[in-house]
């Protein structure tokens, strides 16, 4: 299945953070990129490439002008928007037909979504119906939908590599890669 993630209105002084989470959670938990709608923010993307070069991977990330333009250029390519929200419905009783789906566009808001983006979801989800992180909402659905197989993806280009351990790091360095 593919998985991107659209974080929706980004503001560098009140989301820089957040958003590196939710970019940080989007790439370990099995998406391969993320949209970003809102303020540009180059360090964001300096902050996930540095991961990428270090931890691997290809995760990537992209500035788009037009989330409604973005969202309906996904759709009519035969993928899916899942829309996260505490409104939404409950995430055991619709994660099985998005399970099915080939291709799906998770939608993570910041700043207050627009109506508009509930009636272009094809699936509104809550994670529960309180107030909580997106971080959280995004860790839990993507979980969900891979069934926790994508706690055990590997990265390929990784300069640093955690082996499992029961007790203390076991940290490897790549051969011939630069240290960092």
């Amino acid at each position: 299945m593919r998985v991107v993630v659209l974080r929706y209105g980004h503001r560098v002084d009140r989301d820089k953070r957040i958003s590196t989470h939710v970019g940080l959670v989007a790439r370990a938990f099995g998406a391969e990129g993320m949209y970003i709608y809102g303020e540009r923010d180059p360090s964001l993307v300096r902050s996930l490439a540095h991961v990428n070069r270090t931890w691997g991977g290809s995760f990537w990330v992209s500035w788009i002008d037009d989330y409604a333009a973005e969202i309906e250029n996904w759709k009519q390519g035969g993928g899916k928007l899942v829309h996260l929200t505490m409104y939404g419905q409950d995430i055991q009783s619709v994660i099985g037909q998005i399970r099915a789906e080939e291709s799906v566009m998770v939608f993570v808001g910041s700043s207050k979504v627009p109506r508009d983006v509930y009636r272009l979801a094809d699936y509104n989800v809550a994670v529960g119906h309180q107030p909580h992180s997106e971080v959280a909402a995004l860790a839990v659905f993507l979980d969900r939908l891979f069934e926790g197989q994508e706690l055990m993806k590997r990265f390929n280009g990784a300069l640093l590599t955690i082996l499992p351990s029961k007790d203390g790091k076991i940290v490897i360095k790549a051969q011939g890669k630069e240290s960092v």
